[in-house]
């Protein structure tokens, strides 16, 4: 029986911040890996008897997803698109839907982008257990072995015994306080809720019905309204919107008579705070964790993370510093968890900290804003071998272009040019303009925005080959 892994690749972006953002959140991170959390996963389903990923993101996240794959050279996954987040329940109701499409009694295992698993081993192990069960028409939940009285997890409560390595679900609990956690993990019959899931498309859409049959109704009409569009499968927006707001546990697993739980030790981690982070970090002998170009004197147990400067410490204990481009954070390793304040404060500001970094990626590549003033706005644009800008047009703004390396092809108004190192061009106000990178390297160039008003969304799109046409 087939078995389709299905990753959830949605996020805030809240909680890790500021190198996490709302439009570049942490599963896209290299944060314990030389390669992001999603393409951990990615490959963590290498090792099972699987075959290619679903893949669920915003439409914001994309262009991440397809090109991190792309990154991997991991061909033939399926992205879908949810029009808005609707919680878990809704999103692998399109998974489940979408799967009983292509193979009618496949297996689904549900992961989070997100999570970091150290042992291999384990976790397949875990897996081929559950897989015997779902054949089954067992829900099954994977609850991880708890090494500490973790409060800011929920828990799952086991059962009978039904095999050397499962058991019934007793209950669902939520994060407990520190007294309740600490008889949790003396107790021995209380598992860390993981998220991770696996059973029969069919069997989840079934219990969905069932259980929830608003989500079961809006999921099936907003599948079959899907579009295509490039490489990605857009849910019908209208019919998933009406859909309840519920996840899995809260819709089906607490419901259902079929739930089992098997154990897993497997190094597990969902990375929420700075200070998980350096729980699983490599430390040095003073118990820092550190990354990019750090020095410390006289500092113990703490995390630094820099990104694009030298960051230094003298005489600081248990605290943890991350420093981007465009923002710093300075927090108690105690008090990582109100972060997220921070990050609402932002929101309420109206400012752009807590949605994009100044470094932003594009499906083209990426630009990186590095001086701006009233009238007038500078950026570094990478351009990718191939890749091409949307044809367009600004209101408010002229540029100048100026070619750092590489070869640009530009349309200046009724005019195509060829651009080399050091050589420039200036497109008007109101004048049609599209820029394209026909080499081999990447085209480094630097733009100078000048006019009354500099926003992203002073653009008129003519053409566009990554769909973004009157958007």
């Amino acid at each position: 029986m087939k078995l389709t892994p299905v990753i959830m690749a949605g996020g805030s972006g809240t909680r890790l911040w500021p190198l996490s953002r709302s439009l570049f959140p942490k599963q896209f991170l290299a944060l314990a890996s030389s390669v992001s959390m999603l393409q951990q996963t990615v490959q963590r389903t290498e090792g099972l008897p699987a075959g290619k990923s679903v893949l669920l993101c915003n439409d914001e996240h994309r262009f991440l997803v397809a090109e991190q794959l792309r990154a991997l050279n991991y061909q033939g996954a399926r992205i879908m698109l949810e029009p808005a987040g609707r919680n878990t329940a809704p999103a692998i109701a399109l998974a489940a839907f979408d799967i009983v499409e292509q193979q009618s009694d496949a297996l689904m295992m549900v992961m989070a982008a997100d999570h970091v698993i150290e042992n291999q081993q384990a976790f397949e192990s875990s897996v081929l257990s559950a897989i015997e069960l779902a054949k089954t028409d067992k829900l099954v939940t994977f609850g991880i072995v708890p090494n500490a009285p973790e409060t800011g997890y929920g828990y799952i409560k086991r059962g009978a015994s039904i095999e050397s390595n499962a058991y019934t679900v007793s209950a669902f609990v939520e994060k407990p306080n520190l007294s309740t956690a600490n008889e949790y993990l003396d107790s021995g019959e209380y598992y860390w809720n993981s998220g991770m899931f696996m059973f029969k498309a069919s069997i989840y859409l079934a219990e969905l019905k069932k259980y929830a049959p608003a989500i079961y109704e809006a999921c099936e009409k907003a599948y079959t309204d899907k579009s295509e569009d490039l490489d990605f499968i857009r849910a019908g927006s209208e019919a998933f919107l009406s859909s309840p707001d519920d996840s899995i546990d809260y819709a089906i697993m607490e419901h259902t008579a079929d739930a089992v739980v098997v154990p897993m030790d497997a190094g597990w981690s969902d990375l929420g705070s700075w200070s998980a982070l350096w729980d699983i970090d490599t430390k040095d002998d003073n118990h820092n964790a550190t990354n990019g170009d750090v020095i410390l004197h006289n500092t113990k147990g703490s995390l630094v993370h820099a990104t694009s400067r030298l960051v230094s410490t003298v005489g600081i204990e248990d605290i943890i510093i991350v420093e981007t481009k465009d923002a710093v954070l300075v927090a108690s390793k105690n008090e990582v968890q109100d972060v997220k304040e921070i990050v609402n404060k932002l929101k309420a500001e109206g400012r752009t900290e807590f949605k994009h970094h100044r470094e932003v990626y594009r499906p083209w590549g990426k630009y990186d804003s590095i001086d701006n003033g009233e009238r007038y706005q500078v950026k570094r644009i990478t351009v990718k071998p191939g890749a091409k800008l949307s044809v367009q047009m600004h209101h408010h703004r002229a540029e100048h272009w100026i070619v750092v390396s590489g070869t640009a092809k530009v349309t200046n108004g009724d005019k195509d040019i060829l651009l080399t190192e050091n050589q420039s061009t200036y497109i008007p106000v109101g004048v049609i303009h599209a820029l394209e990178n026909p080499g081999k390297v990447d085209l480094e160039l630097i733009e100078v925005q000048s006019g009354s008003y500099l926003g992203e969304d002073d653009i008129v799109r003519f053409e566009d080959r990554y769909g973004r046409v009157g958007k």
